[in-house]
């Protein structure tokens, strides 16, 4: 893999794919749990920080091991390879039902745009996906360029936001909800936010490409998340400065509903273009990152051979039109709506995993390389392990039939995974020490 990569890229692939639509429709359900715009703000700063401490203590397995494939190197690392196989097939199956929802998504707000186009949703989508095909095929350096300044462009339409509710500021008439606050309420609250704050760990992806992922992976982890702290911190202030709290509980859109306070009618179509700004640096970087899952698979002898092939102006092809092509075909058969309910548990699962392997492997390796060591260890890799188990029970008992679904999944990447090592055993190369 080719070194290109540095420390901008690694922030625009956190801030540009963690911030999206979440944060435009999340503030509403938080509020509608909590009794004030205190504890609204609270809560969103909780889960940043949680989210900030589980950056830290994986950007130490990020140095350690740094190269291509995230979850699944660590995972194969510190539990073998059958547990890293079944990380990185779900975790490659997560990627592409996003894709492919988001590209769903981005057609939709084209045609909201266009409205001769809103008819194609489904040929737009695709013809979106191809469009990011051709520019991963253009190369690494372009298509990073191209994170680089989308995310940038995303982040000026959420600051140009929350200047305009700045300038336009009204004290709300109310200051509380009717209800009070509650433990279940505070604990929905913040799994919404975590969630909100998903796409965080997308820069441990690409530390293979970094030319000194020692020195850059903890600056992007740990400033890109808190550079999306600071966004969603104002973006919250901003709706609470424009809506009273019980308007903000009770809309779907709170960012269009503030917006078409601000501006009047024409605020609808002003976050209709915010939300689609959003989009394009988040569909890059899904794209991004499912086909470095799927090249650490096939350079290890899970997946077929072909998928690890890099050309000479860093493009991954094959595995690029693997993951495109996986995409597209949920695209086409809407089974994406089926699997995009089982990725939260996916990502709750292989963030469990990822997390109980730097303590084991703290423990099994103590002595291997680490340029940089989680701050607070082992408290606070005990903090992240146990809030992602309380957040994974969360996602069992709110649907426990897509959880079931989901760890069938996982289980049969297990068996996969277990058949596959027996017969690549001697054909691949050297197994991690």
């Amino acid at each position: 893999m080719p070194r290109l990569l540095g420390l901008a890229f690694g922030l625009a692939i956190i801030v540009g794919g963690t911030i999206g639509i979440g944060i435009l429709r999340t503030p509403g359900l938080v509020a509608g749990a909590l009794p004030s715009g205190a504890a609204v703000l609270g809560v969103w700063l909780v889960g940043g920080l949680y989210t900030l401490l589980g950056a830290i203590c994986l950007t130490e397995l990020g140095t350690m091991i740094p190269e291509a494939g995230g979850y699944y190197v660590y995972a194969r690392r510190a539990f073998g390879d059958a547990v890293g196989f079944a990380v990185g097939w779900t975790d490659w199956l997560t990627y592409g039902c996003v894709l492919a929802y988001v590209s769903i998504g981005m057609a939709e707000f084209t045609g909201t745009l266009v409205p001769w186009l809103a008819p194609h949703v489904t040929w737009l989508a695709l013809a979106i996906l191809a469009a990011f095909v051709l520019l991963q095929w253009a190369g690494l350096g372009i298509s990073s360029r191209f994170q680089t300044w989308a995310t940038l462009l995303k982040t000026l339409a959420f600051v140009a936001l929350v200047v305009a509710a700045a300038i336009w500021r009204r004290a709300p008439p109310a200051v509380t909800t009717a209800g009070a606050m509650t433990l279940a309420g505070s604990i929905a609250a913040l799994q919404a936010v975590v969630i909100t704050f998903g796409g965080w760990q997308g820069a441990l992806y690409f530390t293979e490409e970094d030319t000194d992922p020692s020195r850059h992976l903890p600056r992007a982890m740990i400033g890109g998340v808190a550079s999306v702290i600071v966004i969603y911190l104002l973006v919250n202030a901003a709706l609470l400065a424009v809506l009273p709290i019980a308007a903000l509980a009770g809309s779907t859109l709170p960012a269009a509903t503030a917006a078409e306070a601000i501006a009047g009618p024409a605020g609808a179509r002003v976050i209709t273009i915010v939300s689609l700004l959003t989009l394009p640096p988040l569909l890059n970087s899904l794209m991004m990152i499912g086909t470095r899952i799927l090249f650490a698979l096939g350079r290890d002898g899970f997946f077929w051979s072909a998928a690890a092939r890099v050309n000479d102006r860093g493009a991954i092809g094959n595995a690029t039109m693997m993951t495109t092509g996986a995409a597209a075909l949920l695209i086409t058969t809407g089974t994406f709506m089926s699997l995009i309910a089982m990725t939260s548990c996916f990502l709750a699962v292989n963030y469990c995993i990822c997390c109980a392997g730097l303590i084991r492997l703290r423990r099994t390796q103590p002595d291997a390389p680490r340029p940089f060591r989680a701050w607070g260890y082992p408290w606070s890799a005990w903090i992240v392990v146990c809030g992602a188990v309380v957040f994974l029970g969360g996602v069992v008992i709110g649907d426990p039939l897509t959880a079931v679904k989901a760890l069938g999944c996982l289980a049969a990447g297990l068996l996969v995974g277990v058949a596959v090592a027996r017969r690549r055993i001697g054909r691949s190369r050297p197994e991690p020490s």
